[in-house]
């Protein structure tokens, strides 16, 4: 808080399509961010294609499942950007939200993890922090399933939007941030229930020790 002002927290959900496991040996091909209030209006998006690292190479095993996505492959190949121009647009972007923001992805350990070197290496310096908010620790936390257990097809179905999934850089953070929203919404309304039942309890005397019992 500053000025006993609060900062609205704009969620920032990140996808990234890469040729291989880790940056630097490896390339971002495309990225997009979908920008989102806590209430799920979309506010603003980025997204960038961008040409491969000088000598990096594509993972035989991220190779061959490209061959599988003919169209994701055609869409992030086309209107190349310099990954230095690309990111330093992006950190500027994300930088004039209206909001403090929050990094959103699933898995956090794979988006961040390209997201935080390419910003580093081209713009010198990453907006949010070393935080990075993940999906499926959330849904552990929620829903009590198992961690390894916390895949999309066991999420309840109301927190699905009907967005695709498309391997489309964009596509896939609108998607993937409609879906954090709605998980944020059960999560505020499950805490707010908890509340007022406390608050009853409270109300109706039960938790009172004002006078000692006989």
């Amino acid at each position: 808080m500053i000025n006993n002002v609060a900062i609205e927290e704009i969620y920032v959900s990140t996808d990234v399509e890469a040729d291989g496991p880790i940056p630097g040996p490896h390339s971002m091909l495309s990225f997009a961010s979908a920008a989102y209030t806590a209430d799920k209006r979309l506010i603003a998006t980025f997204s960038a294609n961008l040409a491969t690292l000088e000598g990096a190479a594509p993972h035989p095993v991220q190779a061959a499942w490209w061959e599988t996505q003919p169209e994701a492959w055609a869409a992030c190949r086309k209107d190349l950007q310099d990954p230095a121009a690309a990111l330093v647009a992006y950190v500027e972007w994300v930088e004039a939200l209206p909001g403090k923001p929050v990094f959103v992805a699933m898995p956090a350990g794979f988006d961040f993890t390209y997201m935080f070197w390419y910003m580093m290496r081209f713009a010198g310096r990453c907006p949010f922090s070393w935080s990075a908010l993940d999906i499926k620790t959330l849904a552990f936390a929620m829903t009590g399933l198992p961690y390894r257990k916390c895949i999309k097809p066991r999420f309840p179905k109301h927190w699905f939007d009907d967005h695709p999934h498309t391997h489309v850089a964009l596509d896939d953070a609108i998607e993937q941030g409609a879906l954090f929203c709605n998980m944020l919404a059960d999560l505020r309304a499950s805490q707010a229930a908890r509340e007022a039942t406390v608050a009853d309890r409270d109300a109706s005397g039960q938790n009172a020790a004002d006078e000692p019992s006989n």
